[in-house]
């Protein structure tokens, strides 16, 4: 009877670990839609492992990342900053190889990366799409001495970086700057006018680098919002949408490598940072009208209409009205139907204009939206 007794207790503890272990390996799913033409990758392009000043095994990055519901990711350990070498031998290819295997059990795409580490200026910058992270070292091969070397040396990555024809974009360019402090030098006009640098960083962990959304839209340049992330990532959960890392969407015809590089060479990213979407909008428009469903009035007494309106994303949105006979707010919470109370003409028509405050087209601009009977 105790042999029978010991068996079912151990049989017991071996199914709850089982849905334990089960329970922290689910992927939550990140929800925002498909818009037409693209699917909607959900990325995060700048990471760190102990291969630089990281303190997770690459393969952690590849677990959180997939628990977290991405679709790409690239580790982009630092080049010039080994501060772990005592202990791991600097190897610029080992963190994509050893996460590559581990990517493609997942179904995630890797991308091979690597971050220049410059003292600001010129500061820090992701190269996407490498063949020879190695060819970015390029410490003590300047001729020249001093601020003089560190500069050609600077550009000696950068156009080791497009020789491979890979992409790279200035992280966090607020970083260090202090009380108004100048971010934007001639070295920074330089390097994005011979065409060095093709992206920003707009949004990096929990910091939204406004200049960079401005800087974005001068010069065309795509954006990025990633996590930096250092120390083991927590997962996510739904009990605060606004608690995520950041993510940066790329529009893609289909899930692939060369389907990403295309996205981005083409600008056609954006930013899911907190309850914000930040980006073109173009982007934010067609995500907006693809994550809700406008049903038609289920009741309309006098002039007042009464709709549902259903948030399948991820995102509550935020509406202030502009013009129209809807009414002055609404608050459309995300994976959830909501019912509105819409003024209506004697035809049964509705005319609305909204600003929608957390749809980021620009430093001081919103995405704002008009239409006739939405219904």
């Amino acid at each position: 009877m105790k042999t029978r007794t010991h068996l079912l207790a151990s049989l017991t503890l071996i199914v709850l670990l089982a849905i334990a272990l089960s329970a922290s390996a689910q992927r939550l799913e990140i929800n925002i839609p498909d818009i037409p033409g693209y699917t909607t990758l959900k990325c995060d392009f700048h990471m760190h492992t102990v291969f630089s000043d990281g303190s997770v095994w690459p393969t952690v990055r590849v677990d959180e990342a997939w628990r977290d519901g991405l679709d790409v990711i690239a580790i982009s350990d630092h080049v010039e900053y080994q501060p772990h070498k005592g202990d791991i031998p600097t190897n610029h290819k080992r963190p994509y190889e050893i996460a590559l295997g581990k990517a493609r059990e997942c179904g995630i795409l890797l991308v091979r990366a690597a971050e220049i580490t410059r003292d600001t200026p010129p500061g820090h910058y992701n190269a996407l799409f490498l063949t020879d992270i190695d060819a970015l070292d390029t410490a003590g091969k300047s001729s020249l001495t001093g601020d003089a070397a560190k500069e050609e040396e600077f550009l000696m990555q950068l156009r080791a970086a497009k020789a491979q024809n890979a992409f790279v974009f200035w992280n966090h360019p607020d970083w260090k700057a202090r009380n108004g402090q100048r971010v934007w030098f001639d070295i920074h006009t330089k390097i994005f006018d011979e065409g060095l640098v093709n992206g920003i960083e707009a949004v990096n962990g929990r910091t939204f680098h406004v200049d960079s959304l401005k800087w974005a839209n001068e010069r065309n340049l795509t954006l990025f919002g990633n996590s930096d992330i250092h120390a083991p990532m927590n997962p996510r959960t739904l009990d605060d949408d606004a608690v995520h890392r950041p993510v940066t969407l790329v529009f893609a015809y289909e899930k692939t490598l060369e389907s990403v590089r295309k996205a981005i060479d083409a600008g056609r990213t954006a930013i899911w940072f907190e309850n914000k979407l930040i980006g073109r909008s173009e982007y934010l428009e067609a995500i907006l009208q693809a994550s809700l469903k406008v049903a038609p009035p289920h009741m309309t007494y006098r002039n007042t209409a009464y709709v549902s309106v259903q948030n399948i994303s991820d995102i509550t949105y935020e509406l202030v009205k502009t013009s129209g006979t809807g009414p002055a707010t609404a608050t459309l919470p995300a994976r959830a139907t909501t019912i509105v109370r819409i003024g209506v003409n004697n035809e049964g028509k509705a005319t609305l204009g909204y600003k929608v405050t957390n749809l980021i087209t620009g430093p001081d601009a919103c995405l704002t939206i008009e239409d006739v009977s939405p219904w």
